[in-house]
C-alpha cells in the first residue's frame, strides 16, 4: 500500500476558553472585597481607567410571590435593552479597536484548563491568591506560618461538622456571629428567633450543641454558664460543684463559712474546688489572639413591598464604579507615533472595555441568581427558617437559562440581606425528599423539623420507633426510608425509641 500526501478540507466545532472568558469566570466568583481590591489594582495599572463620578442606580427588581413566579420568564423585570452591551460588531468600534471582547459567561463548564497564552503578569496579577503568592510567582511560606485562625473561623469549621441540618447550620452561623473575642455570646436569642421565625426551643437545642464545642465555656452568656460548661467538659459539674459556682459572690466576698453550708461540704472539700475554680478560662475565647473581625457586606438586598411582592436590588456601595476616559484615549492616541505605543494604548483600552463590561455583566447574573432564590425560597422570607423549601443549583439554573456552574460561582462568598438577617446565597440550597404521591418534594430541612415534632409531642406510653415514624410521614405525603429516618434522628442528637422509653420511665418514676 502505498503512502500519498493530500490536503483535506474539514469543518469542526470547539469550544474554546479565551483568556477574557476566562478571566470573566473568575471575576463572577470573587467577593465584593476581592473585587473592590482588583478593580483598585486595575486603576493604578491603566492609565484610560478611572472612577465614576457619583453614585450609580442600584440595579434592582421586583420578585412576586410564590403563586406568581410561572407568570415570568426567568430572571424578570429584564428588558432586551439591558444586554444590549453583549451585542458587539465582530469588526470592532472606535472604542473597541482591538474587536469584539469574549466575556459571555452566562453557560460556561467548569475546571477547563486555560488556553496558550493567558496572562498571567500584569493586568491579571491581583487575581492570584493573596498571600499565598509573592511578588514573583513564589509560594510565600511566610503568609502561611504568620496567618492565625480566629475564633470564628475555628468555630465556623465545627459547626460544619457537628450540625447537618440546614436549619440548625443557619441558627449556629448567627449564634456564632453574636460571639465576642472573648467567647461569650452577647445578644437577645429571642429577638433572633422572632427574627428568624424560629422556634426558640430550636435555638437553645442548637445552643446546647455549640456549647460543647472548643474550647470548652465558648457560647456562655455569663461567668458562671462559663465556669459550668469547662467544669461539664471535665466531667466534675457536681450538686457541690453547682452550689459553688451560683455562690461566686460568696466566694470573691471570702465568705467560706457561709460557702460550706450552701455546698454542703467541709474545709478540705471547700479548698480543693476553689482550687478548681481559680484553674479554670474565664475567657476562653482570647486563646486565639484579638483577630479583626471583618464585617459582611451583603451584594443584595431584599425587601417586601406593601403590595406583597418581593423587591430585589444589588447593594450599590458594593459596586465598583469605573469608567472608561475616551477623551484621554483619542488625545494621546494621536500623539503615539511608534507601533509599539499605540499596541499599548489599545491594549489598555481592550481591557478598560472588557472591565466595564464584565463588571455590568457580574452585577446583572448576580442580581438575576438571586431573584430566583428568592422566588424559589419566598415561604421562608414569609414564615422562617423551618419552611426552605428543597432546592438545588440546576433548578435555579434552569429557571433563568445559565449554566449550573455559573450559579454556583455567583453564589460563592455573595450574602443576602433580608428582614430576617443576612445569608450566604448558598444557605438556600436544600436536599429534597421525594412526595408519596404526586405533589411536590418535601425540604429534608422540613422532614427534620417534622420529625422532631412527632418525637417531642409521643407520650411514654406510646414512644414512636423509627418504623412508626416512617408510616406517619408517608400517611403525609412525605416518601422516606427508615434509614434515613435514623439519619436525621441522630444527626438532631436524639436517642432511640428504647433509649428514650427508658429515660421517659425514668423520668416518670422519679416525678412520682
Amino acid at each position: 500500500m502505498a503512502l500519498t500526501a493530500k490536503l483535506e478540507l474539514r469543518q469542526s466545532q470547539s469550544l474554546v476558553m479565551t483568556p477574557q472568558l476566562q478571566q470573566a469566570i473568575k471575576l463572577l466568583q470573587l467577593s465584593n472585597l476581592e473585587l473592590t481590591a482588583f478593580v483598585e489594582a486595575e486603576l493604578e495599572r491603566n492609565p484610560l481607567l478611572e472612577h465614576a463620578e457619583g453614585a450609580a442606580e442600584p440595579v434592582d427588581g421586583e420578585t412576586p410571590r410564590q403563586s406568581e413566579r410561572d407568570d415570568g420568564d426567568g430572571a424578570g423585570g429584564e428588558t432586551a435593552q439591558d444586554d444590549q452591551w453583549l451585542d458587539l460588531d465582530d469588526s470592532g468600534t472606535a472604542g473597541d479597536p482591538a474587536g469584539a471582547l469574549d466575556t459571555e459567561v452566562d453557560n460556561v463548564f467548569p475546571d477547563e484548563s486555560a488556553p496558550p497564552g493567558l496572562p498571567s503578569e500584569g493586568s491579571w496579577a491581583s487575581l492570584r491568591s493573596g498571600p499565598s503568592m509573592g511578588g514573583d510567582g513564589d509560594v510565600n511560606l511566610e503568609a502561611y506560618v504568620a496567618d492565625e485562625i480566629g475564633l470564628h473561623d475555628h468555630l465556623t469549621d465545627q459547626l460544619h461538622l457537628a450540625l447537618a441540618d440546614p436549619a440548625k447550620r443557619l441558627i449556629g452561623q448567627h449564634l456564632i456571629d453574636m460571639v465576642d473575642e472573648a467567647g461569650y455570646l452577647r445578644g437577645d436569642l429571642e429577638g433572633l428567633a422572632e427574627r428568624l421565625g424560629a422556634p426558640m426551643a430550636l435555638l437553645e437545642e442548637t445552643l446546647a450543641v455549640l456549647q460543647t464545642f472548643d474550647p470548652p465555656g465558648v457560647f456562655a452568656r455569663d461567668i458562671r454558664e462559663c465556669l459550668a460548661l469547662q467544669l461539664k467538659d471535665k466531667d466534675r459539674l457536681d450538686p457541690a460543684m453547682q452550689a459553688l459556682i451560683a455562690n461566686l459572690d460568696l466566694m470573691a466576698a471570702h465568705e467560706f463559712p457561709a460557702l460550706k453550708r450552701a455546698c454542703g461540704i467541709d474545709d478540705e472539700d471547700l479548698a480543693e474546688m476553689i482550687a478548681e475554680i481559680k484553674a479554670l478560662n474565664p475567657k476562653p475565647g482570647l486563646r486565639f489572639g484579638h483577630v479583626a473581625v471583618q464585617p459582611v457586606v451583603p451584594d443584595v438586598l431584599v425587601r417586601e413591598r406593601p403590595d406583597g411582592a418581593w423587591h430585589v436590588e444589588l447593594n450599590s456601595d458594593t459596586l465598583p464604579k469605573v469608567l472608561v476616559n475616551q477623551t484621554y484615549y483619542a488625545t494621546v492616541n494621536k500623539t503615539a507615533k511608534s507601533d509599539q505605543d499605540k499596541t499599548y494604548l489599545n491594549d489598555c483600552l481592550q481591557t478598560a472595555n472588557w472591565l466595564v463590561k464584565s463588571l455590568d455583566q457580574r452585577a446583572r447574573t448576580i442580581l438575576k441568581v438571586a431573584q430566583e432564590i428568592v422566588r424559589q425560597q419566598d415561604t421562608f422570607f414569609t414564615h422562617g427558617v423551618q419552611y426552605l423549601r428543597p432546592l438545588n443549583l440546576k433548578t435555579v439554573a434552569d429557571a433563568i437559562s445559565m449554566h449550573e456552574s455559573t450559579v454556583s460561582r455567583v453564589t460563592t462568598n455573595k450574602y443576602m440581606a433580608t428582614s430576617r438577617g443576612i445569608f450566604e446565597l448558598k444557605y438556600f440550597f436544600t436536599s429534597a425528599i421525594p412526595a408519596a404521591g404526586s405533589g411536590d418534594a418535601h425540604s429534608s430541612e422540613a422532614v427534620r423539623y417534622r420529625i422532631k415534632q412527632l418525637i417531642d409531642n409521643e407520650s411514654p406510653a406510646k414512644v414512636l420507633s423509627d418504623d412508626k415514624i416512617v408510616t406517619l410521614l408517608r400517611g403525609e405525603g412525605i416518601d422516606i426510608a427508615r434509614r434515613t429516618v435514623a439519619k436525621y434522628r441522630e444527626a438532631m442528637r436524639i436517642p432511640s425509641s428504647v433509649q428514650r422509653r427508658r429515660e421517659k420511665k425514668l423520668a416518670l418514676q422519679a416525678s412520682h
